[in-house]
């Protein structure tokens, strides 16, 4: 498996994003997410857009961060947000996801950013799990859907 910096337009992200988007849907029965984010949000030294490929050259595990300073949805100067985090059903209990997130949160800290946030849902218990265990503790929610009741955030300091 290798990583590979991407953009968040490529057809490899397109594809993992739907795949993520449809996944919301179902456990939250929904469209999914109706964060906005542009393809310019995951531009270094901005954020950056991460695919995971198998050996044979298939995209199995995606991830990304974007910049996000203080704004009127709850984040903070310095903060860099964590997207789309998915890894495929067949490839998944491997720890790509903690690959990616390990190589995500270096990005981040080198650009400058000083934590990390995210936010994810009480009907998504294995991303709950791997934050837990990576570091990530709640936080204040912020974003989208910091009013919803099924909305958790996390944070991480991203010291040097």
């Amino acid at each position: 498996m290798y990583i590979r910096r991407v953009s968040f337009d490529h057809p490899d992200a397109v594809k993992l994003n739907d795949a993520v988007q449809a996944e919301y849907a179902t456990r939250y029965g929904d469209d999914g997410d109706a964060t906005v984010m542009a393809t310019v949000d995951f531009e270094p030294p901005n954020g950056v857009y991460l695919i995971a490929y198998d050996e044979d050259g298939t995209p199995v595990a995606s991830g990304g961060w974007r910049a996000r300073d203080a704004n009127d949805e709850g984040n903070l100067d310095g903060d860099a947000e964590l997207k789309r985090m998915y890894v495929i059903d067949a490839m998944r209990g491997r720890g790509l996801a903690r690959r990616i997130l390990a190589a995500l949160e270096e990005d981040a800290r080198a650009a400058g950013r000083v934590r990390m946030v995210l936010e994810t849902g009480a009907k998504q218990p294995e991303a709950v799990a791997l934050y837990e265990s990576s570091g990530y503790e709640p936080c204040a929610k912020f974003g989208y859907y910091r009013f919803h009741e099924l909305s958790l955030c996390y944070a991480k300091p991203l010291n040097p």
